[in-house]
C-alpha cells in the first residue's frame, strides 16, 4: 500500500480540484445540475481514484486506477472546452486550468510507465 498523500499526482489532482470549485462558482445557476455538477464530479474522480488505487494490493490494480483517473481527466478537459465555447469560464482560467490538467495527464501516464517497469 502506498501512501497516497505523498504522491505528487494526488497532490496536483487536489490542486486541480480546488481550482474547477473556484472557477465553477461563476457558471450560471441553471448549470448547477448540468455541466457544473459534471465538471466537479470528473475533476473529483482524478485524485480519488489515484488515491483508491493506491491502496490496493498490487499495481497491476493500481494501474487500472490510474486508467481511470485519467480517462476522467480527459473527461474534465471536454467538458471544459464545453465550457470555454458557451463562454462559462474565460480564456486565462481555462488556459491555466487546461495547462494543469495537460501536466497531471503527464504525471499519470509517467506514473503508469514505472508501475509497469517495477
Amino acid at each position: 500500500m502506498k501512501n497516497f498523500k505523498k504522491l505528487k499526482v494526488w497532490q496536483k489532482g487536489i490542486e486541480l480540484v480546488v481550482d474547477i470549485y473556484k472557477n465553477t462558482n461563476t457558471f450560471p445557476k441553471e448549470e448547477m445540475y448540468g455541466l457544473t455538477s459534471q465538471i466537479k464530479r470528473s475533476a473529483i474522480s482524478v485524485p480519488s481514484n489515484i488515491a483508491e488505487g493506491s491502496g490496493r494490493g498490487s499495481d497491476k490494480d493500481f494501474n487500472r486506477f490510474l486508467d481511470i483517473a485519467l480517462g476522467s481527466s480527459f473527461e474534465l478537459e471536454t467538458q471544459l472546452t464545453i465550457a470555454k465555447r458557451l463562454n462559462f469560464i474565460s480564456d486565462k482560467d481555462f488556459s491555466e486550468i487546461i495547462n494543469s490538467l495537460d501536466e497531471e495527464q503527464r504525471m499519470i501516464a509517467g506514473l503508469q510507465k514505472n508501475l509497469k517497469q517495477s
